[in-house]
């Protein structure tokens, strides 16, 4: 399938990567964007990304012209995806937007094209509704930064068929990427359960359970996560996050989706992370700011609780996740490990044991009252079980 054609529309920096990740794996490219500046941007992005390789030694100067061979640009969608067999939409995370651009790529492009959206959160269905062939539409999530992470979300709407899916994840295999499946739901399989963490943590803070710099260090110490959660959020920037947490609750009613209070304040505050100078940290790096004052407050701190008021919620959504049949574990445990170097969920259920974790659970919905803390009826299957590691094991398949 390495003589198809693939037309990338919007070429910020994901969609220069997701045109540099199909040029480099052999196929034909045509980039798209709405004038000659933004055309222009995307290129350099792109031309960029692949000097760098040949700085590194991870491409070779002949294999970086031939990847650039394979790329054409245009300003006009209905040029761009003519001849296309995939159209992967990249633009700014705007229903409408996608929506006007997928009517354009459903009538220009041929009829046994796939239409994809790189979307993080927005509805594939509503999206999809736009067009005249629903089942030829699903969702391509990659991540950032896309020529370098294998994890890719492909995410089923309603309509979306299983020929379109094999469709999708053969040519994602071809391009030595790792996709994953799961149902049209806010936020996927890693936002969903990535932010719902998140958002704990913040309000573990606000709260006064435990200071910044202890539940960081305790989520890296104990729980084996790659760095505490506020360091996290000043990565990944406290807009995005607040952002993404108000479509889940907008979807799922679940008020611990509603974005913490003290991350929206620091959002709306223009305390974004690392982009804006500070966020749960300061970082002088990015501008001169001065130190955060609130962030170094010392609050009572209950480490003996810690990391498991985190961990045990993020499990029951995992289990939640399954016994709604919207991922598989083996998928989940793909997800989180590569799109976030975190423990395989599933293997720190088998660690922990399901009666253990059971009993975890319970007590922060016994202390919370909040249905989202609820154990998950798989939750209490599996700790019920004559042998719960075997029930485990047999979920896992």
């Amino acid at each position: 399938m390495t003589d198809s054609v693939v037309a990338v529309i919007g070429l910020g920096a994901m969609g220069a990567g997701i045109a540099e990740v199909f040029a480099k794996a052999g196929h034909s490219v045509v980039g798209i964007d709405y004038n000659d500046e933004a055309l222009a941007r995307g290129r350099g992005v792109l031309t960029k990304s692949v000097d760098r390789a040949v700085a590194k030694e991870k491409m070779t100067a002949e294999e970086r012209t031939a990847l650039l061979d394979r790329i054409t640009w245009t300003t006009s969608t209905p040029d761009g995806v003519r001849e296309a067999s995939l159209v992967v939409e990249a633009v700014n995370e705007n229903q409408d937007l996608k929506a006007s651009i997928f009517r354009q790529a459903d009538e220009h492009a041929p009829a046994d094209a796939i239409l994809a959206t790189n979307t993080s959160s927005l509805s594939i269905a509503g999206i999809a509704a736009a067009t005249n062939r629903p089942a030829q539409v699903l969702g391509i999530h990659f991540f950032n930064p896309a020529p370098v992470q294998k994890l890719v979300e492909v995410i089923r709407a309603p309509r979306t068929s299983d020929a379109t899916t094999e469709r999708a994840l053969e040519l994602l295999r071809g391009v030595g990427k790792s996709p994953i499946v799961c149902t049209d739901r806010a936020g996927f399989i890693v936002n969903y359960l990535l932010l719902g963490y998140l958002n704990h943590a913040v309000r573990l803070y606000q709260d006064g359970f435990a200071d910044r710099d202890t539940i960081d260090a305790l989520m890296v110490e104990k729980a084996g996560y790659p760095m505490g959660p506020f360091t996290l959020m000043d990565m990944i920037g406290l807009d995005v996050a607040e952002s993404a947490l108000a479509r889940m609750h907008a979807e799922t009613g679940d008020r611990l989706h509603a974005p913490a209070a003290l991350l929206t304040q620091l959002t709306i505050a223009g305390m974004l992370g690392r982009k804006s100078g500070e966020g749960f940290y300061p970082h002088p790096e990015a501008g001169d700011q001065s130190a955060v004052a609130w962030a170094d407050v010392d609050l009572p701190t209950r480490e003996d609780e810690l990391p498991m008021k985190l961990v045990a919620p993020y499990l029951n959504d995992v289990l939640g996740m399954v016994e709604r049949r919207y991922a598989t574990p083996s998928d989940i445990d793909t997800g989180m490990a590569l799109g976030c170097r975190m423990p395989k969920p599933f293997d720190v259920i088998a660690e922990m044991g399901p009666v253990a974790l059971l009993e975890a659970q319970r007590a922060i919905y016994a202390e919370s009252g909040e249905p989202g803390h609820r154990p998950t009826q798989l939750l209490t299957k599996l700790a019920a079980a004559d042998d719960p590691a075997a029930a485990l094991a047999a979920l896992r398949g």
